[in-house]
């Protein structure tokens, strides 16, 4: 039930401790939707957490949407990956807490970053999370 107690801090409040990569940012009806749906991925094992994880699964061509923490520091930890995304067309989105997207994947321990694989468990809310993801602008 820890995961699905209230994040510490509101969305608003969020968006103050983003660094300046973070685009394109989710808003708060999409951060919540892809919250639940890694929720939903991570009862089913289909996400990849960490940037080692991600970062291999992305170089072997797995698809699905990626998801990073905009409050993440230092950004070249992970500055690297929404290049890997925009080469091979992959769909992703930052969200403003690196904290409230480790507790979404079941981990006490925050994370930076998250490949959320389609499953056909949740392939609506998935497909729901793609649509609104892939419409987001890319930044330039």
């Amino acid at each position: 039930a820890a995961a699905e107690a209230a994040p510490e801090f509101s969305y608003r409040e969020q968006l103050e401790h983003l660094n300046p990569i973070a685009q394109p940012l989710a808003s708060r009806k999409l951060t919540r939707k892809l919250y639940k749906c890694i929720r939903k991925a991570a009862k089913h094992k289909q996400i990849r957490r960490g940037v080692k994880e991600v970062q291999k699964f992305i170089n072997k061509g797995e698809k699905g949407i990626t998801v990073l923490a905009g409050d993440t520091l230092p950004i070249d930890v992970y500055c690297h990956i929404p290049i890997m995304c925009e080469d091979r067309n992959l769909p992703y989105a930052y969200v403003p807490s690196k904290s409230d997207l480790g507790a979404a994947a079941g981990s006490k321990r925050p994370t930076c970053v998250i490949l959320l694989k389609p499953h056909e468990e949740y392939q609506e809310a998935y497909d729901e999370c793609l649509g609104e993801v892939e419409s987001l602008p890319l930044p330039l």
